[in-house]
């Protein structure tokens, strides 16, 4: 395993809304991510899901509450709960959850995809 240098990572792709897979631990996956934009609401059954905010500011949408993140912050969300990230601006974020987890749950959306990049 070599160092990650994460702007370095994040400068190898521009798409949003398209994690992209920096490195597996402990049937983890530690993932990059652009995004901006409203995404879809879903959640994921069996799986945590971490948001680590590198920069930008994200706002994340719970049918009960909004949860805002700036940079150096980060969020759980618990399996099986349904969320919505939303971006005014271009938001970069690191996130970690286990290698089954699928990008939108079991909502099939135009933003699904189906097999991550190894960056």
């Amino acid at each position: 395993m070599k160092k990650i240098n994460l702007e370095e990572k994040l400068s190898l792709f521009n798409d949003h809304w398209s994690p992209k897979i920096i490195g597996e631990l402990n049937g983890q996956q530690v993932k990059l991510a652009k995004v901006k934009g409203e995404f879809i609401w879903h959640s994921h059954e069996n799986e945590d899901e971490l948001f680590y905010i590198i920069k930008g500011h994200l706002k994340i949408e719970f049918r009960d509450k909004v949860v805002e993140l700036a940079p150096g912050e980060m969020y759980i969300i618990p399996r099986g709960v349904e969320h919505r990230p939303i971006a005014n601006e271009e938001v970069h974020l690191m996130l970690f959850e286990p290698a089954a987890t699928k990008h939108t749950g079991q909502i099939k959306h135009d933003l699904t995809v189906e097999k991550l990049d190894w960056i």
